[in-house]
């Protein structure tokens, strides 16, 4: 394996429910190499989702170690947290979550002149990034000028604007019928791996689980 982007020791979870504890993570550990693409393969309510707010320093109340880029994430503060989803990861979820008023070059400048990129050099990677995807003759249309595929397109070119070490997906193509799906993720996957980045990506599908690197599966609270 190359050197490991990510590694988690230990992680746990657990919320507590009409008086009961439900342990959703049980101390998982797992390691994704730089450039690696792994599918954390389980069915709906086995952890995934969790275990990628967790990965994602999305939110607190987690037990264990997560190192990202080899830096201690898990106990980093508030800022700390910011600065690494902003310099190593991208996200991408079942649902666009693009911003309706803006079009799609729009929505994926947008991070990048958080990361304050010059917005010329922002639009010239937005506009490479769509047109590799298929959507050059779409750089202006709005998310609902698109298609549901379009705009998960838009999504993927969005995570990947900042160049991250590291992309976290949620089900990416959950929300698309089986053909479409598969096209998106094939784009999806040849895109990563032309950049260079490593991924995450959470899925029930077993189908769409097999065509990445590697698959862990997520089962009662461990990986297997």
């Amino acid at each position: 394996m190359n050197k490991a982007i990510l590694e988690v020791v230990g992680l746990t979870r657990s919320f507590s429910q009409g008086g009961e504890t439900i342990d959703v993570l049980r101390g998982v550990d797992l390691t994704v190499g730089e450039g690696e693409i792994v599918a954390l393969l389980g069915p709906s309510g086995s952890g995934k989702s969790t275990m990628l707010q967790a990965v994602g320093l999305l939110e607190g109340g987690f037990g264990g170690s997560i190192r990202i880029g080899g830096k201690e994430a898990s106990r980093a503060d508030g800022h700390a947290r910011t600065v690494l989803r902003r310099d190593y990861l991208g996200f991408v979820y079942q649902f666009h979550h693009l911003l309706p008023d803006f079009n799609a070059t729009e929505n994926v400048v947008l991070p990048q002149l958080i990361r304050d990129r010059p917005r010329a050099e922002a639009d010239e990677r937005a506009a490479a990034l769509l047109t590799a995807l298929g959507l050059g003759h779409r750089l202006t249309h709005r998310p609902s000028q698109l298609s549901g595929g379009e705009q998960q397109r838009v999504a993927v070119a969005r995570a990947l604007a900042n160049r991250p070490a590291l992309v976290l997906a949620d089900e990416p193509t959950g929300n698309l019928d089986e053909a479409t799906a598969d096209v998106v993720l094939a784009e999806f996957l040849r895109l990563v791996r032309g950049e260079g980045s490593a991924a995450l990506v959470a899925t029930h599908n077993e189908r769409l689980a097999s065509k990445m690197d590697r698959v862990v599966r997520l089962h009662e609270g461990l990986l297997a």
